[in-house]
This record gives C-alpha cells, structure tokens and sequence, in this order.
C-alpha cells in the first residue's frame, strides 16, 4: 500500500519536473534561452506592454520639467521634454492607433511652442507655454478616452509655477 509519505514525494517530483520545463527555470536568460524567435518576441512584447508604460514615463518627465521650470534650470527642463517627445513617438510604434491624437492635440504646436520657449529661459514665455502643453495632454487623454488620467494631482495643480 502507498503511503501519504510516498504519494507527498510523487507529487513533488512531478512538481519539479514541471518546474524545470517551465519558463521561470530558465533563469535569466528569458530571451536566449527561449525555444523560438516566434517565442522571443512574443516575450518582448509581452514585456514592452502597450502605450501604458511609456505614458507612465512621460508622466515622470513631465514632473521633472515642471520642477525645472520652477527651478529656472532651462537646461534639464529642455532634456526632459526632448525626452517626453522621444517617449511618446517610440510608444506610437507600438500603439500607431494613437498616432493621430498625439500628432494633432501635443505633438505639434504644444510641444514645439514649450521647446521653443525654454531655449529662450524667457520666464514670461515658458509659463503659458507648459501651461498649453499640460492642456494639451489633458486633451489628448479625452481624445483617447482615458480622460480619467486627468484626475490626478499632476493635473490638478494650477498654472506652472514662474
């Protein structure tokens, strides 16, 4: 007769052995070691999401040049908008859905107006400039239906700080 002792030890080996067929056994080569390139790139897509994730660092971004502007450091504010403009139209490769809002509502003149100012470190300039760029992503949220994203402190804040 088998014992509870034995059967414990059945499951267990069986456990592993599925473990060790697993893709979480295989460690930190998630992409090497994947049985196929169809496989692979499924992973990376997986792993690059959709629009969310570069959304999310253009959120981050968007707090720093904020925090530049009211710091008057022209030059970190301008780094991280070139970055928010490189963020989203590398996100545009992945959701090209998106492609029309952002081009239409930020990409153009809310974007280049701002980039333009902060080369000037024209205080009277910038201010109104981050202010129709933050109008600007505001509008796009609702032009993509996700206009929830505007109900949170970054957007709930007043003009930019000058």
């Amino acid at each position: 007769m088998i014992s509870a002792r034995h059967l414990t030890l059945a499951a267990a080996i069986v456990a592993l052995a599925a473990l060790a067929r697993s893709p979480l056994a295989q460690g930190n080569r998630w992409l090497v070691d994947a049985p196929d390139e169809r496989t692979r790139l499924e992973r990376l897509e997986t792993y690059l999401r959709g629009f969310d994730q570069p959304m999310w660092e253009v959120g981050m971004r968007y707090l720093h040049v904020e925090q530049a502007i009211a710091d008057r450091n022209w030059a970190l504010a301008t780094y991280h908008w070139d970055k928010v403009k490189t963020t989203i139209d590398n996100g545009l490769m992945k959701r090209p859905a998106r492609r029309a809002s952002a081009e239409k509502i930020f990409l153009g003149a809310p974007w280049e107006q701002l980039s333009a100012a902060l080369k000037t470190s024209d205080v009277a300039a910038i201010g109104p400039a981050f202010d129709r760029a933050k109008a600007a992503c505001e509008g796009c949220h609702v032009a993509e239906q996700v206009a929830f994203m505007n109900d949170q402190p970054m957007f709930r804040r007043g003009p930019a700080r000058r």
